[in-house]
């Protein structure tokens, strides 16, 4: 009959099917690059597993050599830092804690009187005489008068 609509072939029919679907999906991606705020939404499970060894917000592992260098220098920093500070400001003075700084050696210190042996003494008490005996007669020259 010459009125009926017309009937396409199955070929038109799925050319017609694959230009709707790339319609769909541009018009997808057109509302995602223009509503950024709304979410990605996944449903595939292996989107959700995690490396945590080889991801990128993993803290990086450093071998033992390299801790203990960086631990050694980290320690020089702070020992060259208080050096520094009690160079600048010697206002602050020196505390210290241990008990030994306050002990007194009576026999080495720098202040003590040195000790002297028996031909030490000897020596000197003969030379205070002969001192003494050259005073006396630088005197007697001076002074003849007396």
């Amino acid at each position: 009959r010459p009125s009926a609509p017309e009937v396409e072939t199955f070929e038109e029919a799925e050319e017609r099917a694959k230009i709707l679907a790339e319609a769909a999906a541009l018009k997808q991606l057109a509302s995602d690059y223009m509503h950024p705020e709304v979410g990605v939404k996944t449903t595939d499970p292996t989107l959700f597993g995690r490396n945590y060894f080889n991801r990128y917000s993993a803290p990086e592992t450093e071998e033992d050599e390299f801790a203990d260098e960086r631990a050694e220098i980290l320690a020089e920093a702070v020992a060259l830092k208080k050096s520094s500070v009690a160079y600048m400001h010697p206002e602050v003075g020196v505390c210290s804690e241990d008990a030994t700084l306050f002990g007194r050696n009576y026999f080495e210190r720098a202040s003590a009187p040195d000790v002297e042996s028996m031909e030490e003494a000897k020596e000197r008490a003969k030379i205070l005489a002969e001192a003494a005996a050259l005073k006396q007669l630088a005197s007697d020259y001076m002074h003849p008068e007396v």
